[in-house]
């Protein structure tokens, strides 16, 4: 159904369009922040631009969800949305740091069938498609099989006095980068406790489901994407034998913001 080299030369491209712009960070490279408070710079936009041309040339009849297009709700009608985020990471992307990535996800009936993200900072390109296992760099991955919840390697900078029984490791600032971390036996846990965007994560979810880790949402749920708003309570990536014992872990913080 899909070019697939068509589809890896347009991300590359993507990536490539995006470092230029990284190569000016503290420079000339413009910046500023969303109503949300969160930078955007004008990298994003170009990528995003670019992107949405390309893949609607590669699947014209496919749907489109991205951080930087406002939304068009007729996306719902559509079996086949591409789900992306032109650079995911952008507070890394913007202070010249390398953890920030392309991500762009094929979303079918509500889940992934393919997913990319391309990181040409650190010179990777992470693929997977359902059913037939995720790579970096064409090397194929098999995600964390830790037991042991205590002890779990987690990307983060600091951690809750309650999480201090987890080993902090290093944290790109990109979500899906982290999460492909867990992919590459990296790390064994990453959670978050808000509400994101599928944007976010549709990628990194199918990377890391295919290369044997769980994917869910902070409450232990499965994702269902192309929703309506676009939105899920927060994401829990992980090694399958800590996975109950995280969203136990997590759950009266789940709760509690929940509730709010």
């Amino acid at each position: 159904m899909i070019d697939w080299d068509a589809l890896t030369r347009i991300v590359r491209e993507a990536g490539d369009i995006a470092a230029t712009g990284w190569a000016m960070a503290g420079g000339d490279l413009k910046v500023w922040q969303k109503g949300n408070d969160s930078p955007v710079s004008e990298s994003d936009i170009a990528v995003d631009r670019f992107l949405k041309s390309e893949l609607g040339k590669l699947l014209p009849s496919a749907g489109w969800l991205s951080e930087e297009t406002a939304d068009n709700l007729n996306r719902l009608d559509n079996d086949l949305i591409w789900l992306v985020d032109s650079i995911d990471g952008t507070r890394d992307f913007v202070r010249g740091r390398t953890g920030w990535c392309v991500s762009v996800a094929l979303i079918s009936n509500n889940r992934p069938l393919l997913g990319m993200l391309y990181a040409p900072a650190r010179a990777e390109l992470w693929t997977a498609r359902a059913g037939e296992g995720a790579y970096r760099n064409g090397t194929r991955l098999k995600a964390s099989t830790r037991c042991a919840f205590a002890g779990a390697r987690v990307p983060a900078a600091q951690l809750m006095k309650v999480d201090q029984i987890l080993t902090m490791v290093q944290q790109p600032n990109s979500i899906a980068l982290r999460m492909a971390m867990v992919a590459a036996d990296e790390a064994d846990l990453v959670a978050t406790l808000r509400w994101g965007h599928e944007w976010d994560i549709g990628a990194a979810a199918l990377i890391a489901r295919e290369a044997g880790a769980r994917v869910t949402d902070a409450l232990g749920k499965p994702f269902h994407y192309n929703s309506r708003k676009g939105q899920a309570f927060g994401v829990l990536c992980c090694a399958p034998a800590i996975h109950g014992e995280a969203v136990e872990h997590l759950r009266e913080r789940a709760e509690a913001v929940l509730a709010r």
